[in-house]
């Protein structure tokens, strides 16, 4: 039987490109959500586990909240709210550097049917100036009686021990929900897959980032050496596919390199790593194609 410690789950909402994946990544102390300057890189809401001797906390990273302009951006949106009455806290992140946006008013309206304890975090302070903080903070705070108010930097780590340690002490006691030793909820495949898409992110420009999907076919030990990690990337116009592939499949090569060194890390061990390109026309507006993906909501 599990020995019983302060324990729940955190929801990490937030507009778009405000830090929340390199918060998780920083807690965590591992890579389980890629970062990426682009906006809306997460897509589904990815689990991260923090466990210490006295607590678990189960952070749900949820994709940012921006105005949708498809079923994919329908299904992010809804997921992130999605978590709000199902969690013991929530984060609310915001970024000290742009100014409080109509995508902030949307989820402040939101947070206001929430009863559960929400913290505002104010993240990237490191860009700012100390004097202009107590004007940040006074814009949201009268709008919404936060529980607590946390300036961070996700990146330093700064102020991050001490957010955490308040989330930690007003979690009831309960359950460890997971081993000690697990950091995420999602599997290998679907970490995989994300750290391949995070580089067609990195390296693509326009509008291919956001018509990309991955799929892991397979991951297979070849040998006591080596993992074969196979993957398709989809996209939806025949331009883009040879944007992906490049120059004598220079660009694909390039992706590859890097995400397998993502994977290797992930996985412990030498890996295989063979990459495809398929044009799969409008696949972000069908609800067939989005399910098949691993979108899976019932009421996108």
């Amino acid at each position: 039987m599990q020995t019983k410690k302060h324990s729940g789950f955190i929801a990490i909402i937030g507009r778009p490109n405000v830090g929340k994946s390199t918060f998780l990544n920083q807690v965590i102390g591992e890579k389980i959500a890629i970062m990426s300057d682009k906006a809306q890189t997460t897509r589904n809401k990815i689990q991260g586990i923090y466990t210490t001797d006295e607590t678990q906390i189960v952070f749900i990273d949820t994709p940012g909240i921006h105005k949708p302009h498809s079923r994919l951006g329908d299904f992010m949106v809804e997921s992130a709210l999605s978590t709000l009455n199902e969690v013991d806290a929530v984060i609310f992140m915001v970024n000290a550097t742009e100014k409080k946006g109509r995508g902030d008013e949307f989820i402040i309206k939101r947070l206001k049917q929430v009863k559960q304890p929400i913290f505002l975090v104010i993240n990237k302070i490191d860009k700012i100036h100390p004097d202009a903080l107590l004007g940040i903070v006074e814009s949201y705070r009268e709008e919404l009686d936060f529980t607590e108010v946390y300036p961070i930097s996700a990146l330093q780590g700064i102020n991050c021990p001490e957010l955490v340690s308040t989330v930690s002490n007003m979690l009831p006691e309960g359950p460890q929900f997971y081993p000690d030793d697990q950091i995420t909820d999602h599997p290998e495949r679907f970490i995989a897959g994300e750290l391949i898409r995070e580089q067609v992110l990195d390296l693509t420009h326009e509008e291919v980032p956001h018509s990309v999907a991955v799929v892991v076919e397979r991951i297979r030990r070849e040998d006591e050496e080596k993992v074969l990690v196979q993957a398709t990337i989809i996209v939806e116009r025949s331009s883009q596919k040879g944007i992906l592939i490049g120059k004598g499949g220079k660009m694909l090569k390039t992706i590859g390199t890097r995400a397998r060194k993502g994977i290797e890390k992930l996985l412990g061990d030498k890996v295989y790593l063979e990459l495809w390109v398929k044009v799969q026309p409008n696949w972000k507006d069908k609800k067939a194609d989005l399910q098949a993906l691993g979108y899976k909501q019932d009421d996108y």
